[in-house]
């Protein structure tokens, strides 16, 4: 196994258990002890993780996976669901999407798209991910917004009060959220705060909000709220979720779509 996928499977381990042991997790993936210490004292350098004696725990309630070891947990499911929420989205619509796995996937779907394969524009996409319209710019039937503000390298995710200017001057059909968790309620939130803050920003510019997240998020908290419930119109999530986690969300006024 090369030093990246271990240093992938360690961080997964460690979000799914909250700690890992040195010895344990030599075991699972079937290495030494040694390069296990190795890898998690790289990885404690990059501030990726908290060494402990004996292995390694969360930085606490805000730590977050960057985005690019992220992408590959719950996958099927984020397919699935990234293809029913391009599904909501109207030729011409200005849509908004927040940073994060499932919604880059739905832009991914909807590039894909032939119905929005031409068009003056096809589609107007207002976002403050990076990596998000760095993958649509290329296709010159979608007009491409950026809000200004910090990256913040986790999600590359837009933050701050340059991205607030641009949100103050626009409205949207749709905004697009990806959440770190969504409980009837709570509502919708996310680890950081500021993230939340510019989540929040895109929902209140929005005439409907879609939340897009597997079912392993539902009836979970974090850290900082985005929007209440009944602020959602739609979330869309797999087909895990379970039949009392759905009628929660029914009687709150959020149609529930199960991809």
């Amino acid at each position: 196994m090369s030093r990246d996928a271990r240093w992938k499977a360690l961080l997964e381990l460690l979000v799914e258990q909250g700690r890992l042991d040195v010895e344990e997790a030599a075991a699972t993936l079937d290495v030494s002890a040694a390069t296990i210490r190795r890898d998690l004292d790289r990885l404690a350098e990059q501030q990726m993780l908290v060494r402990t004696r004996g292995g390694a725990v969360v930085h606490g309630v805000s730590y977050e996976l960057p985005l690019r070891y992220k992408a590959s947990r719950h996958a099927a499911e984020k397919q699935r669901i990234s293809a029913a929420v391009a599904e909501l989205i109207s030729p011409g619509e200005a849509v908004g999407f927040t940073g994060g796995t499932t919604t880059t996937e739905v832009a991914r779907a909807l590039a894909a798209r032939p119905d929005l394969a031409s068009g003056t524009p096809a589609l107007t996409i207002v976002t403050n991910a990076l990596n998000i319209a760095n993958e649509l710019a290329i296709r010159p039937q979608f007009k491409i917004v950026v809000t200004g503000g910090v990256a913040r390298p986790q999600s590359f995710e837009l933050i701050g009060p340059l991205a607030d200017g641009v949100l103050g001057q626009i409205t949207l059909d749709v905004a697009v959220l990806g959440v770190n968790a969504f409980d009837v309620a709570h509502g919708a939130a996310a680890h950081d705060e500021d993230e939340a803050a510019i989540n929040r920003l895109l929902c209140e510019r929005a005439r409907r909000v879609v939340v897009a997240a597997d079912s392993t998020k539902l009836g979970t908290r974090a850290f900082a709220r985005i929007c209440a419930t009944e602020q959602v119109d739609t979330l869309v999530t797999d087909s895990a979720v379970s039949d009392r986690t759905v009628a929660g969300f029914t009687e709150a006024g959020v149609t529930v779509v199960r991809a």
